[in-house]
């Protein structure tokens, strides 16, 4: 029997192949205009996406790619409680499969409408799982899913910078109350999304970061063991692991009450999400004297980072962000993280996919969408005129060199072993066919206190 080519490999995709992937920016939190008065930020609007929507998807195929992280724009859809407005997001996602796109949908990515004014609203979280729910029951064909978008990175800009949504700068009783809602409402949007598809995956994109310390005063060693242990809250939440004492203590002492602490130590759907690891430059940060930080640029890098994150939790992994902003460096930055992804592999880390992000390039994100100047930032495999950018024949030869991928070494296969949704009793389970592993995490009983056993924390400040 002849033995096809890489091409021909790529042209017979099945859908448990390693994915490799592109996103289309979909950002829409709220900021301060230039008039002080709040400002919504539109990234489909800003690229020009609703206009060049049908040309946007062609040029995922044309590059070879299949997986697609994609969203609906949130703000637009959900107009009140039950009520959507699906025109737009009907025609996209009739196209996309039509086009044999496999979508990971973006359910809120860094904003709300207005109606339901921020991430300070205790009634989002259910009202955002009735829309998720909505949206399974209306594309049941669609499996993956990342329901909340960066939740650590959302919470954490939108209180404690003071960049988004609330702006509320240096609150941290806003900020711990941001998270829990924006965790809570990701696990409740999982629960309705099973009851529609209950084989459906969930990739959670989160920042990997890591803050160095720049000095040996012990203040700068405090600080960055604190940023380095709050970095996984919400992982922590999402995948019910006790976070370290002092951790623990500082959610309770912002808002966080034992009750809904024992919550997130037993929701029982910790099993059903892929741990997303996304990576840019400035994800490893310096401490320095006084207090603050820097962006060190690449020191340890996405592998390093990312075992650390995968030794904490043992879940699937998935590389599901980066770019750079040097358009020139970019191909080579594809090719040195698209390298980090098989050093893990190789390692036995069960790493997924792989995500250039994204498709377009993107604007304002130099001040991380803080200032309304419309500055285009060369960040995507096209530019706004639709043009390829070097990293996209990059990305084409990366694909002709290894878009054979097995998901993972030795396996083509990954299945859960459950056909309902999970429950604290049930838990479905990860299992990669031909290699036999499992990943599980294993049944935790909730306690009044916050365990002392888990990993070393210095106290807040």
């Amino acid at each position: 029997m002849r033995r096809r080519n890489k091409t021909e490999m790529r042209e017979a995709f099945a859908p448990w192949d390693f994915a490799f992937a592109t996103g289309i920016e979909c950002s829409c939190p709220t900021i301060a205009g230039a008039d002080g008065r709040t400002k919504r930020v539109d990234e489909l609007e800003a690229t020009f996406h609703y206009k060049h929507w049908k040309q946007d998807l062609a040029l995922v195929r044309e590059l070879g790619l299949y997986y697609l992280r994609y969203g609906p724009q949130y703000f637009r859809v959900h107009l009140g409680p039950a009520r959507y407005d699906w025109e737009f997001t009907d025609a996209a996602f009739a196209e996309i499969q039509r086009l044999k796109i496999v979508p990971i949908v973006d359910l809120c990515h860094f904003g709300v409408p207005d109606w339901i004014g921020n991430f300070q609203n205790p009634d989002w979280p259910e009202l955002f799982s009735q829309y998720a729910g909505a949206f399974a029951a209306r594309f049941p064909w669609v499996q993956f899913y990342t329901p909340v978008n960066e939740i650590y990175v959302c919470a954490r800009l939108s209180t404690l910078a003071g960049f988004w949504n609330e702006r509320a700068r240096g609150d941290h009783r806003a900020f711990v109350t941001a998270l829990k809602h924006l965790c809570k409402a990701n696990l409740l949007a999982i629960r309705e999304i099973l009851k529609v598809r209950p084989d459906a995956i969930f990739i959670q994109s989160e920042g990997a970061e890591y803050y160095h310390p720049g000095g040996n005063e012990p203040a700068i060693i405090e600080r960055a063991n604190w940023e380095n242990a709050v970095r996984f809250l919400s992982l922590d939440l999402l995948y019910s692991k006790s976070p370290c004492s002092d951790v623990g203590f500082y959610l309770m002492d912002n808002g966080m009450t034992r009750e809904e602490y024992r919550w997130f130590m037993s929701h029982g759907l910790g099993n059903r999400i892929v741990m997303g690891n996304d990576f840019y430059e400035h994800n490893e940060q310096v401490v320095v004297p006084g207090g603050g930080s820097t962006p060190a640029g690449e020191v340890f890098g996405w592998a390093t980072i990312t075992r650390q994150y995968y030794e904490r939790y043992r879940r699937p992994v998935m590389h599901t962000e980066t770019n750079t902003m040097d358009a020139e460096r970019a191909p080579r930055w594809l090719w040195k993280e698209f390298f980090n992804v098989l050093d893990l592999r190789r390692q036995g880390v069960p790493v997924l996919g792989f995500t250039w992000y994204s498709l377009l390039d993107q604007v304002d994100w130099d001040s991380a969408l803080t200032q309304d100047r419309g500055v285009v930032n060369p960040l995507g495999l096209f530019d706004l005129q639709r043009r390829p950018r070097p990293v996209a024949a990059a990305y084409r030869e990366l694909l002709l060199q290894f878009g054979s991928e097995p998901l993972l070494p030795n396996s083509s296969v990954l299945t859960f072993q459950s056909e309902t949704a999970p429950t604290t009793e049930s838990r479905p389970e990860f299992e990669s066919g031909r290699l036999g592993r499992r990943f599980r995490q294993p049944a935790r009983v909730a306690t009044e206190e916050i365990s002392e056993q888990a990993q070393y924390c210095v106290s807040k400040r």
